[in-house]
């Protein structure tokens, strides 16, 4: 039922079982059907059907969409509860995908078919999804899945069949799924799946034929598609490659939805099926329902909103076939661009970062298509989204910011004259990204690989450019090894200094620190704590990086990794004092932060090519992000090949003595467990480039299967971020983030619980927010050594 007031005043409300107005007509589907035309819904009464006790999930396999559409009507006699397709362009689109890419492993291989590629998790080119439910018992589910097997008969061989009943498995695939339109976006090439002809409707029996002529409408016009369904009800999402920055792809576009139309009522069903019509489909309503009808509608329109008040044009005024193309996006026929991938006809831009990996400047800035998979709650993406759940603060929210603000769609700032283009200093697009964390989650969430931690730090780096300022608190931020150096020094002075009233008050201001955040506490400098044992000639060494946070704030973690290193036969080494850039990248100073990287590298360029040197272990895994990551994409004059061979000889400690395991020049024999549980919290830049395994995987080898129990927490960010949670004005968000899963965990654990967290935000989060003491977890691995 529903409750809806329209525009003339009336009220629709629940009568009797039926929705009627006070004339006594049912308006439901009228309503239903008018994309917010006619009425606004107030409240509306569900129909509800009860939950199956049991689900399977059977992955079928084919070596085309025509076949597997061809099995779908067969299986309909199965009595599945849905039957979804995915055609290959989606599968090839999820390898390019970090997160997305670990579900094709689920996916069968058509049986008796060599793989395409050597580095193809299957060699489908379709997969049908078909799902059961069951209501009295698990052997309902074997029974449908024996009846699937006899349905696919000749359209698939046995092995082509995956039944999965796992709840995990089954949302991991359904996952990859879910994401096939966004996966189809971080496509490489300017031609992007554009939303324009994507639902139609047709009677399941006529589902191969409207396909196959779909694809040769598409071919005729240059381009090509992908496809995905709701097969059971022959609702086909297709979503053919168009640049609509060209001129004559947006004349394709127009021409290629005016066919399709036809098609549809051509195969007996519906253009919009599923998302309305919309403005896009709008000037095709009349030709697919004909003068007669569209004076119905015209004539509808006028009772129920004689003030043409409620989206006005839609449906009954949608403009001629031009306008398809009339509302797009992007107001720009060419693409902003760096000046290494761009040409003359487009806008050039001296980017820090290089954007190769994406296609060049102006396709990271469009790489956001808003299809939301970032609004959600849980896993890491996106913190300040899930604390306020404001759109503003979503990662969409913020591309959308950064693509009309980097595109020239905002008035320049008038400190730029006349001149066009980008503006770097739009208030609200600071405003917009000042909330971000720069976990890096939406690198490898986000399933069409927008990257917004780079690209804030490259828009703020090109403010500070432009206005060529760096204000003192984010210079003193940047600088962050100078203070901790310097705190180093006589830390048995400036501790109890810094946190007097006095002191404090002037951190406070200078820093901008909130009052009730605690303060970092320095150590002796881990070149100090720490003094390697002398090895024998030819002994395998390692080196110890020498981060900010270690060296001078937690010594003891890196006292800790030597030691543990040192147990298992290496010879330890210390890096260079040189900073990893990680506090200057996070607040745009990246000429900065260039110069430090190519330091640090050249320093380090004997351990790189020195083959006795095993690995590079580095504690903090925000340093080591900034190595692997940030490192290879930033414009360094240190050759590109050498940091690469750094990033792959680069660990965290415990990953690092977990992946060698049988290979240390000394092993460790058994160890005596600690009585309590393990709680293990990684941080959010391990968690979306590696994943907690690279810290969990030792503590389970070492803690064994039984108790005491390891706890892989799953949990979102901390809401510490480095100097994010030290800000007055993010306190309050950093606290509220934390109070999201974190902190509450933590706080609930039993006092003998031991907290392992990886990230030194982490642990001060931990420290200030639930009040306990958390350790990194090579510091337990020592202590399970004996060293």
């Amino acid at each position: 039922g529903v409750e809806a007031v329209f525009a003339d005043g009336r009220v629709m409300r629940r009568l009797d079982g039926l929705e009627k107005d006070n004339t006594g007509y049912d308006l439901a589907g009228l309503l239903c059907g008018s994309e917010g035309t006619l009425a606004v819904t107030l409240s509306a009464v569900l129909k509800l059907q009860p939950l199956p006790r049991w689900k399977g999930l059977a992955l079928v396999a084919f070596e085309s969409v025509d076949a597997a559409i061809e099995a779908v009507q067969p299986l309909l006699a199965t009595g599945p509860s849905a039957v979804e397709l995915l055609d290959d362009v989606v599968l090839d689109a999820a390898r390019g995908n970090e997160e997305c890419r670990r579900y094709l492993s689920i996916m069968p291989s058509v049986a008796g078919a060599a793989p395409r590629a050597s580095n193809r998790a299957s060699n489908a080119r379709a997969i049908l999804y078909v799902e059961y439910f069951a209501f009295e018992s698990a052997e309902e589910l074997r029974a449908k899945f024996a009846l699937l097997r006899s349905a696919l008969g000749r359209h698939a061989a046995p092995e082509s069949v995956r039944e999965i009943t796992d709840t995990p498995t089954m949302a991991q695939a359904w996952a990859l799924r879910k994401a096939g339109e966004p996966l189809l976006h971080g496509m490489p090439g300017a031609q992007k799946p554009i939303t324009f002809v994507e639902d139609n409707a047709v009677p399941v029996e006529r589902l191969g034929e409207f396909v196959r002529e779909f694809r040769k409408i598409v071919a005729r016009h240059g381009t090509r598609a992908a496809y995905w369904a709701h097969a059971s009800v022959g609702v086909l999402h297709v979503r053919p490659m168009i640049n609509i920055h060209d001129a004559r792809d947006r004349e394709r576009m127009r021409a290629i939805a005016v066919e399709v139309a036809d098609l549809a009522r051509a195969c007996g069903g519906i253009m919009s099926g599923e998302h309305g019509d919309g403005r896009v489909r709008g000037p095709l309503i009349e030709r697919f329902f004909g003068p007669e009808l569209m004076r119905a509608f015209r004539d509808v329109k006028r009772l129920f909103d004689p003030l043409n008040l409620l989206n006005p044009g839609n449906i009954v005024d949608p403009g001629p076939v031009e306008n398809i193309t009339a509302n797009l996006r992007v107001d720009r026929e060419q693409p902003i661009d760096d000046s290494e991938h761009g040409d003359d006809r487009a806008a050039t831009v001296e980017t820090f970062f290089d954007y190769g990996d994406q296609q060049g400047f102006g396709h990271a800035v469009e790489q956001c298509n808003g299809a939301g998979v970032c609004r959600k709650r849980g896993g890491v993406m996106c913190p300040s989204y899930q604390a306020t759940l404001d759109e503003r603060h979503s990662t969409r929210g913020r591309g959308n910011a950064l693509r009309l603000a980097i595109t020239g769609q905002f008035p320049t700032d008038p400190r730029a004259g006349n001149r066009s283009g980008p503006n770097w200093s739009d208030e609200e697009t600071i405003r917009t990204l000042d909330l971000c964390l720069s976990c890096k989650a939406c690198k490898s969430e986000c399933p069409s690989n927008v990257d917004i931690a780079r690209l804030k730090a490259e828009y703020t780096a090109q403010r500070q450019r432009f206005i060529k300022r760096i204000p003192f608190s984010l210079r003193a931020t940047g600088h962050v090894r100078v203070l901790n150096r310097l705190g180093s020094l006589a830390p048995a002075l400036v501790n109890p200094l810094s946190s007097s009233g006095l002191g404090r008050a002037i951190v406070n201001r200078m820093m901008r620190v909130h009052p009730d955040r605690s303060l970092p506490r320095f150590s002796r400098s881990l070149y100090r704590a720490f003094v390697p044992e002398k090895r024998p000639p030819g002994t395998p060494t390692v080196l110890l990086f020498t981060d900010c946070f270690t060296t001078y704030n937690e010594s003891v973690i890196g006292v800790a990794a030597g030691r543990v290193l040192e147990k298992l036969g290496y010879q330890v080494g210390l890096s260079g004092s040189h900073c990893c850039g990680r506090s200057m990248i996070s607040v745009g100073m990246l000429p900065a932060a260039i110069d430090a990287i190519d330091r640090a590298v050249e320093s380090l360029r004997p351990a790189i090519e020195d083959d006795s040197v095993r690995a590079i272990v580095v504690c903090e895994p925000s340093c080591l992000s900034a190595i692997k990551d940030d490192w290879l994409t930033l414009k360094c004059q240190a050759p590109l090949d050498l940091r690469k061979r750094l990033a792959a000889k680069a660990f965290l400690p415990e990953e690092f003595v977990e992946r060698a395991w049988h290979q240390h020049p000394q092993q460790v024999g058994a160890v005596a467990p600690p009585t309590a549980d393990v709680l293990l919290h990684a941080h959010c830049h391990q968690r979306s480039l590696w994943s907690a395994e690279s810290s969990a995987a030792l503590l389970r080898r070492l803690l064994g299967d039984s108790a005491p129990r390891l706890k892989v927490l799953d949990t979102g960010c901390c809401g510490m971020a480095g100097s994010f949670g030290f800000d007055p004005d993010k306190f309050d968000l950093s606290m509220r983030i934390g109070e999201l899963s974190l902190l509450p965990i933590v706080r609930d654990a039993s006092p003998e619980a031991i907290i392992v967290a990886t990230g030194t935000s982490c642990r001060h989060q931990i420290h200030d927010g639930a009040r306990r003491r958390a350790i990194h977890p090579i510091e337990l691995v020592a202590q399970l050594f004996g060293c």
